[in-house]
């Protein structure tokens, strides 16, 4: 039975401003974004009718899925393990792109209040494929940051669900 004094903890949603960028197989932080932004799929679809479907009802089929390019935006700081990667995608002086692993997989994990690991949004296949300097201007004391773009061949996201006091009261042995 129950126990009616029980109250499931207060889930707040998620601040979009605490995140961490993994990447690689063994999730190391990889830098110190401060923005971003742009996942978004697309399924195309085609129409059809079954042809039994007596009642000439068209239902939507998926044909193909399409993800727009993702940024990541940081102040510029002295990372290059990271920038290495994104440079390696763009011709060099006498070559072109110089990375056998030009896609690799981006895990960003947004954190709670405590800085504890909720939700993953886990980028398959990343590739870089632009990066952008924000303007140099003496006139203004903004942070100099950098934008990094990204194709991606997939998404997923998964979540933590907080631990419940009955999960953490529960006796095991």
């Amino acid at each position: 039975m129950a126990d009616p004094t029980y109250k499931p903890p207060r889930t707040d949603p998620l601040r979009s401003f605490r995140f961490l960028v993994k990447m690689g197989a063994g999730g190391e932080v990889s830098a110190a974004f401060a923005r971003f932004s742009g996942i978004q799929m697309e399924m195309e679809t085609i129409q059809v009718r079954s042809g039994s479907d007596s009642r000439g009802v068209k239902e939507y089929i998926p044909v193909f899925t399409k993800y727009a390019p993702v940024t990541l935006s940081k102040g510029v700081m002295g990372d290059n393990a990271f920038l290495e990667w994104v440079f390696s995608a763009s011709a060099g002086e006498f070559t072109g792109p110089n990375d056998n692993e030009l896609r690799r997989t981006i895990d960003v994990v947004a954190l709670d209040e405590k800085r504890v690991e909720r939700a993953t949004w886990t980028l398959q296949g990343a590739m870089p494929i632009g990066y952008q300097l924000s303007p140099m201007d003496s006139g203004r004391s903004e942070v100099l940051t950098e934008s990094i773009t990204f194709a991606i061949t997939g998404v997923k996201r998964t979540f933590e669900p907080l631990p419940t006091d009955k999960d953490s009261n529960t006796d095991s042995g």
